[in-house]
């Protein structure tokens, strides 16, 4: 009996983790019933990190409600792992899909420092935040506003939310964060490495994703610039061009100044919080994947972390996405032993979204074959 590990990410807009892991069951046990499979959904700090993290340790989701993006009320979901560590992901309460049809410069991250205080309200004593999918790019100030940090204008008045608002701050003021803060350890979760201002930063490299026009790219930038100058100014140091200190629009900026929290690589949390590497002791074969493989999965994306992780364990590894760039051979060197695409004819991406389940199942039946004819 052959072992095979599923630990994918999730296809971002067709299914999440869960989902692809057991789609993928489907069809290798169709193909091969003999298979022993163990499913073991992920995420990179990103939109399913909760879940993930929550399934695995038999923790549990707690819903409250906050501030959207946009200042609207909604209910946002977070994880509790034990009496001690709470799990955030920042996308519940200033995703993307919250925020997509309205202008970026009021998107705010007050939700996400709600978040934080309702953790603190249940007595943690660690807080992982997770930094993906945000349409937020305010470098964490909504997030230091609702914890207690303001930011005023030269006339002493509180500027209003969100990156329009940063077009008139004169002054950061950190005394009266919630003084929980100080005993509890802030950890984000990204593997983005860039900084929060600049030519990498975070509104010329992710900006235009979020809605930020070509012509408003200098001027947030410059925004976020003044804020680090005049944060600098208030810690003693700038923070600002610490690698992923521009990830999820600054957002980790604010947890390392306002909060004094540090960034970890959130693959690497979270395949040690699930305990991937006991997972692949007896594993003859690990499945991982994305809704797209290309060049930049080689740059921290889930998938490279499983893949080398499975490397050092030496456990072949094979890859599904739902596309594949024509740049992913270097993959091959990197400790891929198979990258298969889960479309084998045309179809628009309406189409692919749709039939997603269907696709995903047919190729894990596919590779359970495969697997068959290998052994």
């Amino acid at each position: 009996m052959k072992t095979i590990v599923i630990a994918t990410d999730s296809f971002k807009g067709s299914a999440s983790s869960q989902e692809v892991a057991e789609n993928l069951q489907r069809g290798l046990t169709a193909a091969n019933p003999s298979l022993k499979i163990k499913k073991v959904p992920l995420a990179d700090g990103g939109e399913g990190t909760v879940t993930a993290i929550v399934n695995a340790t038999k923790g549990h989701l707690i819903s409250t409600r906050v501030s959207g993006p946009t200042g609207s009320q909604i209910d946002a979901k977070w994880g509790q792992i034990d009496d001690q560590t709470a799990v955030i992901e920042m996308a519940a309460a200033a995703g993307y899909t919250q925020g997509q049809t309205t202008d970026v410069a009021v998107r705010s991250t007050y939700g996400v420092g709600e978040l934080i205080e309702a953790a603190l309200d249940h007595g943690v004593s660690k807080i992982l935040l997770g930094l993906g999918g945000s349409s937020t790019n305010d470098g964490g100030v909504g997030m230091a506003q609702a914890l207690g940090g303001h930011f005023y204008d030269r006339n002493g008045y509180e500027i209003s939310r969100g990156i329009g608002g940063l077009k008139d701050l004169d002054k950061v003021d950190l005394t009266q964060i919630d003084h929980r803060m100080s005993t509890v350890q802030m950890i984000g979760l990204s593997d983005v490495e860039n900084p929060l201002t600049g030519q990498l930063g975070a509104t010329r490299i992710f900006g235009p994703q979020k809605g930020i026009q070509d012509e408003q790219i200098a001027d947030f930038d410059a925004r976020l610039q003044r804020l680090a100058r005049l944060t600098a100014a208030t810690v003693g140091k700038d923070l600002s061009q610490v690698p992923g200190a521009g990830a999820a629009g600054g957002l980790e900026f604010g947890v390392l100044a306002f909060l004094k929290g540090k960034l970890t690589s959130g693959i690497d949390e979270i395949m040690k919080l699930v305990d991937l590497k006991a997972m692949l002791c007896d594993a003859d074969w690990v499945i991982t994947g994305e809704g797209r493989i290309d060049s930049q999965t080689l740059s921290g994306k889930l998938p490279m972390g499983v893949a080398k992780l499975a490397d050092s364990a030496k456990v072949p590894v094979i890859a599904v996405a739902g596309s594949l760039a024509a740049d992913i051979q270097p993959l091959y060197d990197q400790g891929f032993d198979l990258i298969v695409s889960t479309t084998t004819r045309p179809l628009t991406v309406q189409e692919a979204i749709h039939q997603a389940p269907q696709l995903i199942e047919q190729t894990g039946f596919r590779i359970g074959k495969l697997i068959q004819l290998i052994n």
